[in-house]
């Protein structure tokens, strides 16, 4: 613990303070406003810490096995969220949230690190070919998330097997994932190098493991309490499901590529950046959405299934057509940060009203 220095202990103690906060608002009843409130800082101060953590144990693995373990721990806030969502019967929230999470990185995230980038060094140049394949990664998940959509609104024999359908796209997702894994894990690797993970004061790995443990659990608990609130503070507010899921509850799940891909355009890195707010957003469509649909069917509950409003699955794929464009000569500048998040504010205008 010697090996922790003050501003990481700072940071964790602010963390524990703030699910102790959200812990006594929901065992007190304080309010749908304040409850919610409480346990959306509070999941945004643990993703905080499992951010620093995770890389952390990168300076213990592989650059391959650090990116892999920073996209599958990333990831647990929003999944718990979602699991907790599916089984308080809000669907509309999940699916929501999932597309959002996805507009969040490639325009929200990635607006802000161009703008910030640009604003301290100009144009911000990367790389072509990592890009150009994390893009059209990208597009084709995002393709097979819409397929079944244009399948109900043509009314395709297989709208009438929505769920089963949901499931063969789940599968053939967490394939194309596990080949992108074993590309990761193999020569000639794609990943976030091991420079973005470095850190002046390297924690132990044991104490690496052991906060992300208990950071994992704490992210169960206030991913829990966060939906318990949501409904309420929906009705209080007015927002519909679709909007509190669009833009609430991804940019709370995301607190971790949120900070993490601003951080690198403001120090330069705009290789980093892009990679890891691509990476973020990809791995929402080929690992996350296939999990909720398989955990869906073993819930027992109302099923979780891909047939999406039309105007959701049109949003997610003009969003990730403009951001290849935007990102395909592999450089940007503020103008294109502008842009970027002027495309996700109409978005969400669009379903403010649901």
């Amino acid at each position: 613990m010697a090996r922790i220095d003050r501003e990481d202990m700072a940071a964790m103690a602010a963390a524990a303070a703030l699910v102790g906060a959200a812990g006594g608002a929901h065992l007190w009843h304080a309010g749908p406003i304040l409850g919610f409130l409480a346990s959306a800082v509070a999941l945004a101060g643990v993703a905080h810490v499992i951010g620093e953590a995770t890389d952390q144990v990168g300076n213990h693995l592989s650059p391959a096995a650090t990116g892999l373990v920073q996209s599958a721990v990333g990831s647990l806030p929003e999944l718990f969220v979602c699991i907790f969502s599916l089984q308080a019967g809000l669907v509309t929230v999940v699916q929501a949230a999932l597309i959002g999470s996805i507009l969040a990185n490639v325009l929200l995230v990635l607006g802000l690190a161009f703008i910030v980038g640009g604003w301290r060094h100009g144009v911000l140049v990367f790389g072509v070919r990592t890009t150009r394949m994390i893009a059209s990664l990208l597009l084709l998940a995002v393709s097979a998330l819409s397929l079944p959509t244009l399948a109900n609104e043509l009314h395709l024999p297989a709208a009438a097997h929505e769920q089963p359908l949901a499931v063969v796209c789940a599968v053939v997702l967490l394939l194309v994932f596990a080949i992108m894994t074993k590309e990761m894990l193999g020569p000639g690797q794609r990943t976030v190098p091991a420079e973005a993970h470095a850190r002046a004061h390297a924690w132990p790995l044991s104490v690496a493991v052991g906060v992300l443990l208990v950071c994992a659990a704490a992210a169960v608990l206030v991913s829990d309490w966060f939906v318990e609130a949501l409904e309420p503070a929906m009705d209080t507010l007015g927002f519909s499901q679709t909007f509190a899921g669009l833009v609430v509850v991804a940019i709370a799940g995301n607190a971790i590529e949120n900070v993490v891909g601003i951080r690198l355009a403001a120090a330069g890195k705009a290789d980093l950046a892009v990679s890891v707010v691509l990476t973020s957003a990809l791995q929402v469509a080929v690992v996350v959405v296939p999990i909720l649909v398989l955990v869906s069917v073993a819930l027992g509950g109302p099923p979780f299934t891909l047939a999406i409003p039309t105007i959701l699955a049109a949003a997610m794929f003009l969003s990730v057509m403009v951001v290849t464009v935007v990102t395909v000569d592999g450089e940007a500048d503020m103008v294109d940060g502008a842009a970027l998040i002027g495309l996700y504010v109409i978005i969400a205008a669009i379903f403010w009203w649901g």
